[in-house]
């Protein structure tokens, strides 16, 4: 078998795989966070999590952005960038401004998390850097790559910014929850989440290749049953909840 099927049954399989997993985390909520519980291994505090997690993505992205012969297309350096604008800040900034140092994601999730993003930087990276139809640079004025830039980046600041409201509603050394307000947060209980599902919407779009495409599933197959598991946390957590907030896509879910 050459690569190039490997890949194709790789992301077909990986296909398949998002959708199980979407279907399961209806049943099971993985367990860092504030759904961390006994049962599931020794845990791991969030900033280390978080870069052993994290980090494996970044550098098979950037290791085969290194081995590929198209390292001066124009398109795939820009592309390249909002990966690496992405990654190391979710690796090695956002870790580091974390406040809570209690042991919160457990060894198994960090494994399977890495694990996913080898496989996930190898779909996108390999097909973008060397099996896939190279990109010319007037794939930059066509309309999928300009919407896709637009809310990719509509995404980041909006991920950004729902972090920080997140972080700062506790002080150094502080655990509680309490509930965020403002900014996305006066819409949906989950904008955190919103916005990187906007990102990687916008990534397949900029791409236009299925190993994006997949991405973005499995974003939504991750992400979207937490949020609505998070919504409902908060409400029985807190009585004085807004009850006009959704969980997670402004006045609909």
């Amino acid at each position: 078998m050459d690569e190039a099927t490997f890949y194709h049954w790789l992301v077909m399989a990986w296909m398949v795989l998002a959708v199980a997993t979407f279907v399961a985390l209806f049943f099971i909520t993985a367990p860092y966070g504030r759904f961390t519980r006994s049962g599931w291994g020794p845990r791991l505090n969030a900033r280390w999590g978080w870069i052993l997690m994290e980090t494996p993505v970044l550098i098979t992205f950037l290791v085969l952005y290194g081995v590929s012969d198209r390292k001066s297309n124009p398109v795939n350096i820009v592309l390249l960038l909002f990966w690496v604008a992405h990654y190391f800040h979710r690796s090695l900034v956002y870790p580091f401004r974390l406040h809570s140092h209690r042991p919160s994601i457990t060894v198994s999730v960090i494994a399977m998390g890495a694990v996913f993003n080898v496989g996930n930087g190898y779909l996108n990276g390999r097909y973008l850097f060397a099996l896939g139809p190279e990109l010319q640079i007037s794939w930059m004025l066509d309309p999928r790559f300009i919407l896709g830039v637009l809310l990719f980046w509509a995404g980041y600041a909006l991920n950004q910014h729902s972090d920080r409201v997140l972080i700062g509603l506790r002080a150094p050394g502080e655990n509680g929850y309490k509930i965020p307000n403002g900014g996305g947060y006066r819409y949906i209980s989950c904008p955190n989440y919103f916005g990187e599902m906007m990102e990687w919407a916008g990534w397949a779009l900029a791409c236009w290749n299925l190993g994006a495409l997949a991405f973005f599933v499995w974003t939504v197959a991750n992400l979207a049953p937490r949020a609505i598991k998070t919504h409902r946390w908060y409400q029985d957590h807190f009585p004085d909840y807004p009850q006009d907030r959704k969980a997670l896509v402004p006045f609909i879910v």
